[in-house]
């Protein structure tokens, strides 16, 4: 059975990389490899499909496969022309705020808001998000899910 620690851990791990991420932009090839890594252990593209609906993508809302999902985090590949780099801000702090958990024998659900703190700065960015999570077969937890999501506001037409 999964636990919510497990939640709580797979989320820290999932702000700390991007963090990480961030921290290597000005060497494109530390930061690449290191995205492919991030990719590889948290999320589930190599067991099963993964839903990925990143907050600020337009034009290609959705990145069914891990070079669409690497794109979103670091840019640079022309079939998203679109993408910018979302982890290369950089971030200095990332904060899950669960609104709830669901917990079953495999996979799990967590939705809420998250925070994102950039660095040298107080300017803190929220974002709702919904995660699903699947156990690989040595037990790890993997996103199969990412939907995120700027808050509604009213002006928005």
């Amino acid at each position: 059975m999964i636990k919510k620690e497990d939640i709580l851990k797979a989320q820290k791990a999932w702000g700390d990389a991007l963090i990480r991420i961030g921290m290597l932009k000005e060497d494109r090839e530390a930061c690449e490899s290191f995205t492919d890594e991030v990719i590889d252990t948290l999320y589930a593209y190599d067991i099963s499909e993964v839903l990925f609906k990143p907050t600020r993508a337009r034009d290609h809302q959705f990145r069914p496969d891990k070079e669409g999902a690497k794109s979103y985090f670091i840019g640079g590949n022309d079939d998203f022309l679109e993408d910018t780099g979302f982890a290369l801000q950089p971030w200095s702090d990332v904060k899950f705020e669960n609104a709830g958990i669901i917990l079953q024998e495999k996979s799990a659900i967590a939705m809420g808001n998250y925070y994102f703190t950039e660095k040298d700065s107080h300017v803190v960015k929220k974002v709702e998000y919904t995660f699903g999570y699947v156990k690989d077969d040595e037990g790890n937890l993997k996103i199969n899910l990412h939907h995120s999501s700027v808050p509604f506001s009213p002006t928005m037409g």
